[in-house]
């Protein structure tokens, strides 16, 4: 990165954003409800190097999409927060090397926020940058896409992320507390190919470069414990990388501390927010290639007793611009909040389950055997 800062080269410099043309302060762009505006179409060859964007709202309402060199689907497609590293639709101050986030509402819904990505984000012939306003009102957005237009290298790979989420997942046993017992279940070969939460599944070739995972807390005890499982280039077993817990593959120990690093750390944190997490990690210098295809997955709990909901964006770069997973519509993808009391206020307006764990033997028996305590 530093090593090429003092490099000159013959790229030009150039900047997409919404400032008023009229050359008054009103700068930034209403979209109405259920409309999208270009922020940005810029022709190639060139690479994105900067996202700036502040909105008061809409966080998990507005899509975030970008094309690449007139393909026919978009290869980034991500709520706006989720994008930029913040789940649930809850703000809140962090750094990454790859995104920031800045706002004086820590751990609230839907504050003011100025979310920045400087992820490289190279393109040949054209890049359309699209906000999509899915709420019921107008959306206000104030944006920058910096870029710079030059020639791209043939090892340059095109930029994606995509979002899932199941709301809840289908835990076998959401009763059952992690690190006891009757939590520690055989969870290997197939059922854990099937079974474990889904990050990211795409063919073709390229490299993963991490993602952000977010939790909502539904048991309210420790919900990790969750072994990493990437397979590349098709199924076989054990995977080529096989993890020890969910915190140890997002770069902790011992849960998840209240911090945020270059490479890994927490965004949004449970302690300030009675449930809600937000975690991440960026493989910088150690990103996961692949020739065919991978599949990125984590238990949800060991074993996938757990049954809290799950989200998460994975990022990652492809030879070839590629159709991205279709976000839930934005009913099922809204959080699930809380009452006055504290409870969790369930809905199936903004359900989007998991398919149910069908539970084997061992995990029967192990129902049972926690019932009797």
């Amino acid at each position: 990165m530093l090593d090429k800062l003092s490099h000159i080269t013959n790229g030009r410099t150039a900047r997409h954003s919404s400032w008023d043309v009229s050359g008054r302060n009103a700068d930034a762009w209403t979209i109405p409800a259920g409309e999208s505006a270009v922020l940005a179409d810029i022709k190639g060859p060139g690479k994105i190097t900067h996202l700036w964007m502040t909105q008061p709202n809409h966080y998990r309402e507005c899509l975030l999409k970008i094309t690449w060199d007139n393909a026919k689907h978009p290869s980034v497609v991500a709520p706006l927060g989720d994008f930029f590293g913040l789940g649930h639709g809850i703000v809140n101050s962090y750094q990454s090397l790859l995104f920031t986030a800045s706002t004086g509402r820590n751990n609230q819904f839907n504050g003011g926020c100025a979310l920045n990505s400087y992820v490289p984000m190279h393109f040949r012939e054209r890049a359309v940058v699209e906000l999509v306003n899915e709420s019921s009102v107008p959306h206000r957005q104030y944006f920058y896409v910096d870029y710079e237009t030059g020639e791209v290298a043939d090892e340059s790979g095109y930029f994606h992320a995509e979002f899932r989420r199941t709301n809840p997942f289908g835990g076998w046993g959401h009763e059952i507390r992690v690190n006891t017992p009757e939590a520690d279940v055989v969870n290997k070969d197939k059922e854990a190919w099937d079974n474990n939460y889904l990050i990211l599944e795409t063919k073709g070739r390229g490299h993963y470069i991490g993602c952000n995972l977010s939790v909502t807390n539904f048991q309210g005890t420790w919900w990790g414990e969750g072994d990493d499982m990437i397979w590349i280039d098709g199924y076989k077993w054990p995977p080529e990388l096989h993890g020890t817990g969910s915190e140890d593959y997002l770069n902790q120990a011992w849960g998840m501390q209240d911090n945020a690093f270059l490479r890994n750390g927490s965004s949004i944190h449970e302690s300030n927010t009675k449930g809600y997490q937000t975690s991440y990690v960026h493989h910088i210098e150690n990103p996961i290639r692949y020739q065919k295809e991978v599949r990125v997955t984590i238990e949800h709990g060991h074993g996938n007793h757990l049954a809290n909901e799950m989200s998460s964006v994975a990022y990652w770069y492809a030879e070839k611009p590629t159709r991205v997973a279709k976000p839930p519509s934005v009913q099922k993808r809204m959080p699930v909040l809380r009452d006055n009391q504290g409870q969790w206020l369930y809905s199936k307006t903004n359900q989007c389950p998991g398919a149910p764990i069908k539970a084997n033997a061992e995990m029967k028996k192990m129902k049972q055997q926690w019932a009797k305590k």
